[in-house]
C-alpha cells in the first residue's frame, strides 16, 4: 500500500511538471524573466527526479541474489538521495547564479500578461500534484501531523514529492509576485525573486538530503512497531525476558529483527525450538514488516 500510495504521487507528480516546465520555458522566451526561467529549470529539476524515483521502485522489486540476499528494497533510499542532490545542484544552484547576474543587470520581463497568466495556470497544476501526494500521505500517517510524518516514514518518495510539491508551490507564489514587482515598481525584484526561489530550493535539497541519508545508511523500525514486538515477547509463555532487540530497514516496507531472549531452563531442546518458531509466527502475525527474524536464546550478561 504504501509503495503503491508513493507511486501513484510520483505519476501525478511527473505529469503535472512536464507540462508546467514547458510552460515557464515558454514564458520565458516571451518575458525574458530569470524568476520564469529559475521556475523553469526547477520544474524540468522536478521532472527528472520523479523519472528516478519510478526507476528507482522499479529496481528495488528485483528478487534477492547471492550478492544482495536481502534484496534490492533500499534502490529507493539510494535514489530519493541522488534526487536532493540534483534537486540542489540544478536546481538551487542555478537559480542563486542566475539571480546574482540579473542583480547585476536588472531589466523589466516583457510581456507581463503571458508570464502571470502562465504561472497560474502552474500554481494550478502544482496544487494538483500537493494534493494527491497530500492524500497518498494521510492513508498512512495515521495520527502523525505532516511534519512528524515526514521525519519518521520509511517511505522516501512521499516526502520527496511533498516537499518538491510544496517548494514549488512557494517557488511560483515567489515568481508571480517578483515578476509582477518587477514591472510596477523596480526590475530587481526579479532578480531577488530568483535568488529567493534558490535560497528556498536549497533549504529543501538540504533537508531531503539529510533524512535520506538517515535511511540510506540504515534506520530500524518504528518505535511503535517495536513496542508491538516487545509485547509479544512479554506475553509468550516460556519466554523469561528480552535480553537485546536490533532492527534494520532492508526496504521501506521490511525491516529484519534480530532479538536475544532468555527463555525458561526447564524447557528441553525441541521445546525451545518449537517456542522460537512460534513466537516467529506470532510478531510476523503483528507486525508484517518485519519481513527477516532472527531469535538467539540465551541468558542474562552473556551480551
Amino acid at each position: 500500500m504504501a509503495s503503491e500510495g508513493g507511486t501513484k504521487a510520483i505519476i501525478a507528480a511527473l505529469i503535472a511538471n512536464v507540462g508546467i516546465s514547458i510552460a515557464k520555458f515558454v514564458g520565458w522566451g516571451f518575458t525574458g524573466s530569470s524568476a520564469m526561467l529559475a521556475e523553469g529549470i526547477h520544474s524540468f529539476a522536478d521532472s527528472g527526479n520523479q523519472m528516478l524515483l519510478l526507476l528507482g521502485g522499479r529496481w528495488a522489486k528485483r528478487p534477492a541474489d547471492d550478492i544482495h540476499q536481502f534484496g534490492y528494497g533500499r534502490e529507493r533510499f539510494f535514489w530519493a538521495f541522488i534526487v536532493s542532490l540534483i534537486l540542489f545542484s540544478l536546481g538551487s544552484v542555478f537559480s542563486l547564479y542566475e539571480g546574482i547576474h540579473k542583480l547585476v543587470n536588472p531589466h523589466k520581463p516583457e510581456n507581463l500578461i503571458v508570464a502571470l497568466i502562465i504561472l497560474a495556470v502552474a500554481i494550478l497544476l502544482e496544487g494538483y500534484s500537493f494534493i494527491t501526494a497530500w492524500k497518498e500521505a494521510n492513508k498512512l500517517r495515521g495520527n502523525y501531523s505532516l511534519w512528524e510524518f515526514i521525519h519518521i516514514t520509511r517511505n522516501p518518495e512521499l516526502p520527496v514529492v511533498l516537499l518538491e510539491d510544496s517548494g514549488a508551490l512557494v517557488g511560483l507564489v515567489i515568481a508571480f509576485i517578483s515578476v509582477l514587482l518587477s514591472e510596477l515598481v523596480n526590475p530587481v525584484f526579479d532578480a531577488i525573486g530568483t535568488i529567493c526561489i534558490g535560497l528556498l530550493l536549497g533549504a529543501i535539497a538540504i533537508f531531503l538530503a539529510v533524512e535520506t541519508k538517515s535511511m540510506l545508511i540504515g534506520e530500524g523500525a518504528s518505535e511503535q512497531e517495536a513496542t508491538m514486538i516487545r509485547k509479544v515477547i512479554d506475553l509468550e509463555p516460556g519466554i523469561v525476558k528480552l535480553l537485546n532487540m536490533r532492527t534494520l530497514h532492508t526496504a521501506p516496507e521490511e525491516f529484519m529483527l534480530a532479538i536475544k531472549v532468555e527463555m525458561d531452563s526447564t524447557l528441553s531442546y525441541a521445546e525451545v525450538a518449537d517456542q522460537v518458531n512460534a513466537l516467529e509466527m506470532k510478531i510476523r502475525e503483528v507486525v508484517p514488516h518485519a519481513r527477516y527474524i532472527f531469535i538467539e536464546p540465551g541468558l542474562d550478561g552473556q551480551g
